[in-house]
Parts: C-alpha cells; sequence; structure tokens
C-alpha cells in the first residue's frame, strides 16, 4: 500500500492559516512555532505542485482560487477523518447550515428545531452572512448547506428550489394609501423609499422599480429588515420586501401595513445551495430532503 504523503496535521496548519490569515495567527490558533506552519504548507503545496495562498506583506496568505478548492476538500477529508476516529460520532453528527442574513431568522430557527426533533442525534450550527460570503464558505467547505436566495449564484453551486415568495410594499398606518387592498409600483413609490442595501437585494429592488418605468427617490438604505420596517413605521418613506414577515408591528412598537403589490413581478426564490464539487453527508441530504417537504407543506 503506498503511504499517503500528506498528514492530516499538515492540513491543521493549512486550514488554520486559511482561517487566521497569516502563519502567525494559524501558529497561535494551534499553540506551535510559525515556523512549523510555514514549512507544513510548502510541504503541502510542493506535493501538490501549486500554490495554495497568495502571501501578502507582513506574512498574511489569501487562498488562490486553487488553494479554495483544496480547503473544501481538505475540510471534507478532515470531517470524515474525525468521524472516523471520534467515539462520540456515532451519538452526535454535525451539519454547518449558513443562512443569508434577511432570510434566516424567518426561516431558519424553526427548520433547524423541527430537524433535530426528528433527528436528535443530529446538531446543526447556524452561519449567517449575506450572499457572497456563503457562496465563499461553500466553496472553502466551512458550510455544508446554505438557506438562501436564487440571485444568479456561481455555476459551482448546486442548488435546490424551496419556494418563491412575491414581494411587497410596507406603508406606515397613516399613510394615504394603507386602507387599500394592493397598490401599484408606482403608487407606492411617489413617496422616497428606503431600501435593503445587501449585495442582491439592492439590485432586485431596484430592478423591479425600473421594470415599471420607475426611478424612486431612496430616502434612506438599510441592511437590516427590522430597521426599515421600523423606519416605514415611523413615517421616514415606504419600502420594499420579499421576506415573509406577517406581523404588524415594527421593533419599537409602532404598526406597520403590509400592502401587496400588483401586476407581473419578479419573485424572489428562496433555495438550498451546495457545492457541486464536494461530498455530501448523509446527514447534508437527510437535511435537504427535510427542508425541501417543509417549505412544501
Amino acid at each position: 500500500m503506498k503511504p499517503i504523503a500528506i498528514t492530516l496535521r499538515q492540513i491543521d496548519f493549512v486550514i488554520a492559516a486559511a482561517d487566521g490569515g497569516s502563519t502567525a495567527a494559524a501558529a497561535r490558533i494551534l499553540n506551535v512555532s510559525q515556523p512549523s506552519v510555514s514549512l507544513a504548507i510548502a510541504k503541502v503545496e510542493g506535493y501538490l505542485g501549486r500554490p495554495l495562498f497568495a502571501r501578502t506583506s507582513g506574512q498574511g496568505v489569501v487562498p488562490t482560487s486553487y488553494g479554495l478548492q483544496k480547503l473544501g476538500e481538505f475540510r471534507a477529508l478532515r470531517a470524515q477523518a474525525q468521524q472516523v476516529l471520534d467515539t462520540s460520532a456515532a451519538t452526535q453528527a454535525i451539519l454547518d447550515l449558513g443562512v443569508f442574513s434577511t432570510l434566516g431568522p424567518r426561516y431558519a430557527p424553526s427548520l433547524v428545531r423541527r430537524f433535530q426533533e426528528a433527528h436528535p442525534k443530529a446538531h446543526i450550527r447556524l452561519h449567517e452572512a449575506d450572499l457572497e460570503t456563503l457562496s465563499g464558505w461553500l466553496e472553502s467547505g466551512q458550510i455544508d448547506v446554505a438557506l438562501t436566495y436564487d440571485f444568479g449564484p456561481p455555476s459551482s453551486l448546486n442548488i435546490t428550489p424551496l419556494a418563491d415568495v412575491r414581494p411587497y410594499g410596507l406603508l406606515p398606518s397613516t399613510h394615504p394609501l394603507a386602507g387599500r387592498k394592493s397598490v401599484s409600483m408606482a403608487e407606492l413609490l411617489q413617496d422616497p423609499l428606503i431600501l435593503m442595501n445587501l449585495p442582491h437585494s439592492r439590485g432586485y429592488f431596484l430592478t423591479l422599480a425600473q421594470m415599471h418605468g420607475i426611478s424612486p427617490k431612496i430616502a434612506y438604505e438599510t441592511g437590516s429588515v427590522e430597521m426599515l420596517r421600523s423606519m416605514v413605521a415611523n413615517n421616514l418613506g415606504v419600502g420594499l420586501l420579499a421576506t415573509d414577515i406577517t406581523h404588524n408591528t415594527a421593533y419599537d412598537g409602532q404598526p406597520v401595513i403590509r400592502m401587496p403589490l400588483e401586476g407581473n413581478l419578479a419573485p424572489h426564490h428562496i433555495a438550498l445551495a451546495r457545492s457541486m464539487r464536494l461530498r455530501s453527508s448523509a446527514l447534508v441530504d437527510q437535511f435537504c430532503s427535510f427542508a425541501a417537504q417543509s417549505f412544501k407543506a
């Protein structure tokens, strides 16, 4: 049998350098000397024949595109080895779930609770981020699967559609249109808009307006759904959202009106994303199947 040229310890050094952003940080994480980390990375790169990191001034390191690919494989390999060697692995399996920051609070906690009730030996760790960060985490193997919106993700990701959610308007309770059953985009955006400014979300809502021939006047921008709702409730502008929030009060107790929008509107697509390059575990497959069934219910 041919011996394996790279040790798990060397893989640990590579992963720690990626997580810490430098060989010095990796040395602190692993409680070893910095030269030991540098030597281990050099040996792994020498065996693979390609650099895993681009070096920056001050000994910082940033994974190359090849490095990101190998990091995902290294993390998966390490997780498999840990499962084989860890005597507690039979009692608890771990899934790292990424959630888009505006979508997660609405769906992730209840989904996690119900899945863990159905699979008591499973443990799910939640990781919140924006869409670009989630894609990077999937590629590098830091998370197993992400609950996200389908905004044209990279072709390296496998997308499982879960549900479509139609965008809607938000109005303060004193607004002249608040008593209507629905309004047009043109009617809503006569007032200044409070805009979600997260990557992709911002472009999506502006595109909705532009498809109706409207260039909205933007009053404020925010990356928080509840900040947007509170600002609308306090008459600072009107809002556009897709995240399905049913309660009619903002954080400060002020009422806010959810208003259906008329006409043809491009929906948000809620989806699960996984890396196509990395082999998924049985637990990940179970979770994805459970999530798909939950959204159909």
